[in-house]
């Protein structure tokens, strides 16, 4: 596990400081390229202007479209898997100047809706020749944009009790079975009600709750990242028996059907 001094030394190429508390970096990456589990320094907001991303820290799996962006508080260990290409605008934020800026509320690890204003200020501030009042007035406007985004649709909780963990693992590894807590936990040596009762704990969700949340975020990362494929294939690929089985959970979970979800992205 490494700890960056400043942000990663291999992409200082396209690094610069906006204020001297606040750094950026501006990268592009292809589909399929994974950042292995690391921390840095600096707490960062995660963002990706174009295209989609799955972050992963300890708390769970974060799925995160352009409408979305990620705040990861310093020393923090995550990953970060590019479900699309996209274009990352990465701002990394010095403690002592976040100490000074903000309170506590920035502590933990969160999904951040992007307004359209958080989105041009983001841009905004990667703009050549920036104006050091300016980059100062776009920081300050970051900052106050900084709303946690209340639907859960996109988070997978990950457990971390041991047999909880593998259970979760055998779930993730294969979505399109119907898993039964009766023979998982066989798998992981507990009895059904104490892997129950894990899944309870440790996600705040049911076993089946949580089992359906990861199927339909799956759904949204295929809805996300996939072109011209249709939501009854998707459905069926994650073994949905019906298009009405397929809507009702999505509903479940988001709020909202298929269709509708997706107008809103």
């Amino acid at each position: 596990m490494s700890v960056a001094y400043l942000p990663i030394a291999e992409i200082r190429a396209s690094h610069r400081m906006a204020s001297d508390g606040v750094h950026l970096v501006a990268r592009n990456y292809r589909k399929g390229v994974r950042l292995d589990p690391h921390m840095h320094r600096e707490a960062q907001l995660v963002y990706a202007a174009r295209g989609t991303m799955q972050v992963t820290t300890p708390q769970g799996r974060w799925l995160v479209p352009p409408d979305r962006a990620v705040w990861v508080p310093a020393r923090l260990v995550h990953a970060i898997d590019v479900l699309a290409d996209i274009e990352m605008r990465t701002l990394y934020f010095d403690p002592v100047w976040l100490k000074r800026e903000r309170n506590s509320s920035l502590r933990s690890e969160f999904v951040v809706r992007v307004s359209p204003l958080l989105h041009q200020a983001i841009l905004a501030l990667f703009e050549k020749g920036n104006a050091p009042e300016r980059s100062a007035l776009l920081i300050k406007l970051v900052m106050l944009e900084l709303h946690r985004a209340e639907d859960p649709a996109t988070f997978i909780p990950l457990p971390h009790e041991p047999r909880c963990r593998r259970a979760a693992d055998f779930v993730l590894a294969d979505l399109t079975a119907l898993h039964d807590i009766e023979r998982l936990a066989q798998k992981v040596g507990t009895s059904a009600r104490t892997l129950s009762r894990l899944f309870s704990a440790e996600t705040q969700l049911s076993f089946k709750a949580w089992c359906q949340r990861a199927r339909i975020a799956a759904a949204i990362e295929l809805m996300s990242t996939c072109d011209n494929v249709s939501v009854k294939k998707i459905a069926a690929d994650l073994g949905y028996a019906s298009m009405p089985a397929f809507s009702h959970a999505f509903r479940q979970v988001t709020g909202k059907t298929p269709t509708e979800f997706m107008a809103t992205q």
